[in-house]
């Protein structure tokens, strides 16, 4: 099973990452976080299938916090890439996308981009508040 979401900004992604590291009974096998300038595209698959009271649960908790994605090719084959062991920095250099944590939710890999963005900008656009 697999939950692909937008989610429009790092706190709300960190939530996400926040409620899976408390959730221990759901299988998460890995997250994937995909930064773009106007949001961010999570896909968390599961090791196995949930019930049907869990999948609820999850989709009603991602449904509030960001929507259901339908990723482009490129977004696909970057996903795909990891997926099938490809490392974080070739997919970014072969999709042209800024692949923020891939495997075990992470806070700090999420965090630290968070923090070299907004100082290389000098300031805070609306999707790393």
């Amino acid at each position: 099973m697999e939950y692909l979401y937008y989610i429009a900004n790092t706190s709300l992604t960190l939530r996400v990452v926040d409620f899976l590291q408390t959730q221990a009974h759901l299988p998460v096998k890995f997250m994937t976080v995909i930064h773009q300038i106007d949001g961010w595209i999570i896909k968390v698959k599961m090791s196995q299938y949930l019930t049907p009271h869990q999948h609820g649960n999850f989709r009603a908790f991602m449904n509030e916090l960001g929507i259901p994605y339908e990723p482009d090719i490129r977004i696909q084959m970057a996903l795909w890439g990891l997926e099938t062991g490809q490392s974080p920095l070739s997919v970014m250099r072969r999709y042209q996308v800024a692949v923020v944590s891939h495997g075990i939710p992470n806070r700090e890999d999420i965090e630290a981009f968070r923090t070299q963005f907004v100082r290389g900008l000098g300031y805070c656009p609306e999707a790393l508040a």
